[in-house]
């Protein structure tokens, strides 16, 4: 039985759920207020599509009705997982007011609106607000690698910032950019007053322990991109995740966030260790297609990858499911 259908069976969860709260409270206290407060756990959701390649709305819903019933802080559309590159800005749009009519109450909704030019990225993200986004994630420019220094980093995600009706969030995916936001940019751009966050999936947990110590003074807060050192990452100071494998085991990845507010530290660890290879599975060795299959296998609707993403090989799924067996996440 997971934590959180353990938990809800005491008489006492009400009253637990609020020193939760008030614990949460405490540890991530700013000098100054937070102006949208983003701790918590974030699928970065995938889409499905059909077999002519067009968005399956259907197949969507029903992954939707499933994710909300976990206790996720939001979502983000058209982060890496979501396979944006292969949209068009229609389906892009499309997609970030779909999901917005789906959600539950009270969930963020966090909408990808990086381009490579800033005036294409200025356009995306007032286009995402109006589709409903409450805050826009930036991803780092990168096709002139040359040219993408620390100085060019922060004249775009300034323009944007400040032309923007919604607050922002850095992105840095150096796996797929190859570009890596430093601390510098990344501490100038924190005291941006539309500049609320950052999440960065480069796994360098003394990076981001530099960040959160550099910009504690404002109010920024960091999530990790990845569930593979989520834990290390609140334990410096990060307020939440935005975790691929959040779209297959959402729940195990919110209980992590539990036992750590709650100080079950041994407990936390173990799952923690349990995470960290279907996790790596499901981004640096297989990529969005082994998280589509592992959500076919666990009750979701993975279906297939635009291309010219493949489905894996028969020999890639055996060692998926070998790896999610024997952590017990398969039968």
């Amino acid at each position: 039985m997971m934590l959180m259908s353990r938990i809800s069976t005491t008489r006492n969860f009400k009253q637990l759920c609020n020193t939760i709260k008030c614990m949460s409270a405490v540890r991530y206290t700013h000098s100054h207020p937070v102006k949208m407060d983003l701790s918590g756990i974030y699928p970065p959701i995938t889409t499905p599509f059909d077999e002519s390649e067009n968005i399956d709305w259907i197949s969507l819903k029903s992954n939707m009705e499933k994710w909300n019933t976990i206790p996720f802080r939001g979502y983000v559309v058209q982060g890496s997982n979501g396979e944006y590159v292969y949209m068009t800005v229609k389906e892009r749009l499309e997609l970030v007011a779909g999901v917005k009519g789906m959600m539950a109450e009270g969930k963020l909704l966090i909408a990808g609106s990086g381009c490579e030019s800033t005036s294409a990225t200025v356009q995306m993200t007032k286009d995402m607000a109006d589709a409903g986004a409450d805050a826009a994630l930036v991803i780092t420019p990168s096709f002139y690698k040359s040219g993408m220094t620390d100085e060019a980093m922060f004249a775009h995600f300034t323009r944007v910032a400040d032309t923007s009706a919604i607050p922002i969030i850095l992105y840095s995916v150096p796996s797929n950019t190859g570009i890596d936001l430093s601390i510098d940019v990344i501490v100038r751009l924190s005291s941006h007053p539309n500049i609320i966050g950052l999440k960065d999936s480069g796994g360098d947990i003394s990076k981001l322990g530099a960040v959160v110590h550099k910009t504690q003074n404002n109010t920024f807060q960091v999530l990790a991109g990845s569930a593979s050192f989520l834990y290390p990452a609140y334990h410096i100071g990060c307020v939440g995740g935005v975790c691929a494998l959040a779209n297959v085991l959402g729940q195990e990845c919110c209980d992590l966030e539990l036992l750590f507010k709650l100080k079950r530290y041994d407990e936390a660890e173990k799952l923690q260790k349990k995470l960290i290879i279907p996790n790596l599975d499901v981004t640096r060795r297989f990529g969005v297609p082994g998280l589509k299959q592992a959500m076919d296998w666990l009750g979701y609707i993975g279906g297939a990858s635009r291309l010219p993403l493949l489905p894996l090989t028969q020999n890639q799924q055996d060692v998926l499911r070998k790896d999610f067996k024997k952590e017990g996440f398969l039968e």
